[in-house]
């Protein structure tokens, strides 16, 4: 057990200076086979045989437990769910988690996801007017989350005093 913690530690920290020393250009990996979608927004990849969550990028997909939450992972599993991927990794978040640009053949997965109106633009990771484009465009044509009007971010849902209240409070049969 100390052992893979010091592998996973050790991990953690070559990726840590991999992404702070690297050019970017030269820190795109490929062929990681994804083994798990955990929610739309992070996935989990084999490393020498150990797991490793990607949170991608600038995007922030609605919690399992909150209305489209299971649409966005659906949504990221199939298109990645034991595939191979390319990630282009920018950090990693207080978690362990590496954030990362994640590609499927010619596919970026974080633009597709706003694309199909199932995920919101983290303004806060990235102020990129591309991602605002695609995010305006999702919620003009009222595409996936975008066309319920009682959307709730989920930086606002994961602080609620009591998620389950937002649906309690609503009349049965009417539940998000």
């Amino acid at each position: 057990m100390l052992a893979q913690m010091v592998t996973k530690a050790s991990w953690y920290f070559y990726l840590t200076l991999m992404v702070l020393l690297c050019v970017p250009v030269f820190c795109f990996a490929s062929d990681f086979q994804v083994v798990d979608v955990i929610e739309g927004d992070t996935i989990t990849i084999h490393l020498d045989g150990s797991p490793v969550e990607i949170r991608l990028a600038a995007i922030d997909c609605p919690e399992m437990d909150q209305p489209w939450g299971e649409q966005a992972k659906q949504f990221t599993a199939n298109l990645v769910l034991n595939k191979k991927i390319s990630i282009w990794p920018i950090g990693v978040d207080r978690w362990g988690r590496v954030i990362a640009w994640v590609y499927i053949e010619d596919i970026d997965l974080n633009k597709a996801l706003l694309r199909a109106g199932l995920a919101w633009h983290d303004r806060r990771q990235s102020r990129e007017s591309l991602l605002t484009a695609l995010e305006l465009e999702a919620r003009a044509a009222k595409k996936g989350l975008w066309s319920d009007p009682e959307r709730i971010p989920p930086w606002e849902w994961r602080k609620g005093p009591n998620r389950n209240a937002i649906l309690m409070n609503k009349p049965e049969g009417e539940i998000r």
